[in-house]
């Protein structure tokens, strides 16, 4: 609250890679073109994504856009953070670099992203010590090889 600008995170679910977008204003505009970014990054990559109940979410339009993209939008439930876990995770990983009360208004998008990248280069134990990096390389390999 005390921070100016704001950041949309996203996690990969399988190999944990880690993905932030600076938004100009914690908004629904904002918020769906980082989706869209984020869709248009990793084409065939999103099958889904879980909210949480923030105002930033909740412009149906923008929703709706995402869903005809085929990507299939929840909402975890209020003041349920577990339900979205790993992205909590990985926002506490991130304050490392930019802690809490941060203006992100003075941050590039190549510094969040040496940032992501950092976070995303450390051998994970639940990936049997691979980085998240290497994981979704391999997994994107395997997914490109039986399409």
């Amino acid at each position: 609250r005390e921070g100016k600008g704001a950041v949309a995170t996203f996690v990969e679910r399988k190999t944990r890679k880690y993905v932030a977008y600076l938004l100009e204003q914690k908004n629904s505009t904002c918020m769906h073109q980082a989706m869209n970014q984020l869709l248009d990054d990793y084409p065939n990559c999103v099958h889904s994504i879980t909210c949480d109940r923030g105002s930033e979410f909740i412009h149906s339009s923008s929703i709706e856009k995402i869903e005809q993209r085929s990507v299939e939008i929840y909402f975890a439930h209020a003041y349920s953070p577990q339900e979205r876990g790993a992205n909590e995770n990985h926002n506490g990983l991130l304050r490392e670099y930019f802690p809490k009360g941060h203006d992100f208004s003075k941050v590039s998008q190549e510094e969040l992203t040496q940032a992501t990248n950092a976070i995303n280069e450390r051998p994970r134990k639940v990936l049997s010590w691979k980085s998240a990096n290497r994981a979704f390389r391999l997994e994107s390999m395997r997914f490109t090889r039986y399409t």
